[in-house]
Formats: structure tokens, sequence, C-alpha cells
């Protein structure tokens, strides 16, 4: 793989990590029971691909 190639997978990679900050219940884990926690990081990307699909689909 080309270096121009990671970078840009790291840059994907962290900008999910930035996206899935602004969600305030991720941010902090507040969960105790880990299947609940992965139900919320599940609905979070979830929820980020649809506005990013949404995003692409109106402009």
């Amino acid at each position: 793989m080309h270096r121009e190639g990671i970078g840009k997978l790291r840059y994907v990679v962290e900008q999910t990590f930035a996206l899935l900050h602004h969600l305030k219940r991720l941010a902090v884990r507040r969960e105790r029971r880990t299947d609940l926690h992965d139900a919320f990081v599940t609905l979070a990307c979830s929820l980020i691909c649809w506005r990013r699909l949404r995003k692409t689909k109106n402009g």
C-alpha cells in the first residue's frame, strides 16, 4: 500500500472518531453494560452514514 493510501485511510478513521465524539452520550461512556454501549455506537454510525448519504443526495 502506498503512503498516500494510508493517509487517506487514516483521515477517514480520524474523521469518523471526531464525528462520534460530537455525540455527547458516546463522548463519555455512561453505560455500564457493554451491549448498550455497542448499540449506541452502532446507532451513531448509522446516523453519520445517513447524514452523509442525505447530503450527497441533496447536492
